[in-house]
C-alpha cells in the first residue's frame, strides 16, 4: 500500500476508532463523568496504538476493515484486538495509583 493510501485509510480508521472508544466509554459504569476525556485520549493516542505496531498502520487496518466489512465488523475487530490490551493497561494503572497518573504517560 502506498503511503498516501495508507494515510487515507488511517484517517477513516481514526474516525471509526474514535466512535468505538466513545461508545465503549459511555457503556462503562465505573468511569466518572470527569474522566471520560482522559480515558478517550488514552484509548486513541499513538502511544497506545504503538502497542500494536506503527500507529498509522494500525488505524489504516481499522479503516480497511470498516470499508470492506462495515462498522459492526470494525467494532468487532477493535473489541478483539485493541480492547483486551487497553483493559489490561487500565487495570494496571488502577493498581499503580490511578488512571489519570498513568494516562499522562500514555
Amino acid at each position: 500500500m502506498e503511503e498516501q493510501e495508507k494515510r487515507t485509510k488511517a484517517w477513516v480508521g481514526d474516525a471509526v476508532l474514535a466512535l468505538f472508544a466513545r461508545e465503549w466509554i459511555l457503556r462503562q459504569t465505573d468511569i466518572p463523568l470527569g474522566e471520560r476525556a482522559t480515558i478517550f485520549k488514552a484509548m486513541t493516542c499513538n502511544q497506545f496504538l504503538s502497542s500494536f505496531g506503527q500507529p498509522t498502520q494500525v488505524e489504516a487496518d481499522i479503516g480497511i476493515v470498516y470499508e470492506r466489512e462495515g462498522l459492526e465488523a470494525a467494532f468487532a475487530y477493535m473489541e478483539e484486538r485493541l480492547l483486551p490490551v487497553f483493559k489490561k493497561q487500565r487495570r494496571n494503572a488502577r493498581q499503580q495509583g490511578g488512571w489519570r497518573k498513568r494516562a499522562s504517560r500514555l
